[in-house]
């Protein structure tokens, strides 16, 4: 499985930086690009001695000029906070630099995995969602240069595969956690932790009642892994099909940071998806994937993280 070149762009990033130790660690030379805009050096500081392993200060809405045989597509922000402070950078990001990807794809004859996202079944009307579910989303709302943006990044890949046969992967990720998240990036599970460790109170948007399915990265970078070595050129969602309540995960941070941290509600932000929970029936048929690490595990190995960088 070692011995590839591999091409991860938002190299720097919360998953990029996972998925550049993993490939690493399995005997690859890793490219790694990211901008820094959201991503962090100090995620990767670590590999930067190791000879398998360069690093790109570079913008993928710009020209790739580096060979692999495999190129994973992961920038883009993530994070409410960071893509909506700049949609059109979002849009262009995910227009733009896929359209980068996918052309030196198709020069070199490299395999492309685009990471795409749960956003693109927007405020879902199916439940769980399924591949086939085409998605209720807002064009025209704060998050759409991120929802439309990804489903506009999956049309490019659909489309290179068919006209130019490139061999494309398209994953749609659900809400993943663990060490390494950006203290600031404005997502539930670092919200609540840092709240929790800090004593200050939890904030809740809406009465909590929404359901997220959190993935914790090990798992998540499994199944990227596992995806890019298949055959298959469908969507596939990556995720853990348990379905939690934002309240019921604020109480078990609570519990498992013996924080004193009161739970206090706000206003629901525009949009907010109500319900996910991902159907995982053909990640485990064709992928022989699915999550190993239950959410008490990986919170507490989260949690462990954010102690230490709260304590520097």
């Amino acid at each position: 499985m070692g011995g590839k070149r591999i091409l991860i762009t938002g190299g720097a990033g919360f998953l990029g930086s996972h998925l550049c130790e993993r490939l690493l660690s399995e005997g690859n030379a890793i490219i790694c690009i990211d901008d820094l805009s959201t991503g962090n050096l100090n995620n990767i500081k670590h590999l930067l001695d190791n000879e398998n392993f360069k690093f790109y200060k570079s913008n993928v809405q710009f020209s790739i000029l580096h060979t692999a045989d495999e190129i994973y597509n992961l920038a883009c922000p993530a994070s409410p906070v960071h893509y909506q402070s700049n949609p059109i950078r979002t849009m262009k990001t995910n227009i733009l630099g896929s359209l980068n990807v996918l052309d030196i794809a198709k020069q070199i004859r490299a395999k492309a995995l685009q990471t795409s996202t749960s956003e693109v079944y927007g405020d879902p009307k199916e439940h769980p969602q399924t591949e086939g579910y085409w998605g209720n989303v807002n064009p025209n709302g704060i998050r759409s240069c991120y929802d439309e943006g990804k489903r506009a990044a999956e049309c490019l890949f659909f489309d290179y595969h068919r006209q130019y046969g490139i061999d494309t992967k398209i994953a749609r990720i659900f809400n993943t956690y663990g060490p390494k998240m950006d203290i600031e990036d404005g997502r539930v599970v670092s919200n609540f932790i840092v709240q929790a460790l800090s004593g200050k109170d939890i904030t809740i948007f809406g009465d909590g009642s929404q359901t997220r399915s959190f993935c914790y990265v090990n798992d998540t970078i499994d199944g990227l892994i596992k995806l890019m070595e298949s055959p298959v050129n469908v969507p596939v969602n990556i995720g853990n099909p348990t379905e939690t309540t934002v309240l019921e995960l604020a109480y078990i941070i609570v519990e498992l940071t013996n924080s004193k941290s009161r739970i206090v509600n706000c206003v629901l932000p525009e949009d907010d998806p109500i319900r996910r929970k991902p159907d995982i029936s053909y990640a485990r048929e064709y992928l022989k994937w699915e999550p190993k690490v239950e959410i008490i595990e990986g919170i507490n190995k989260t949690i462990e993280y954010f102690r230490g960088v709260l304590n520097k």
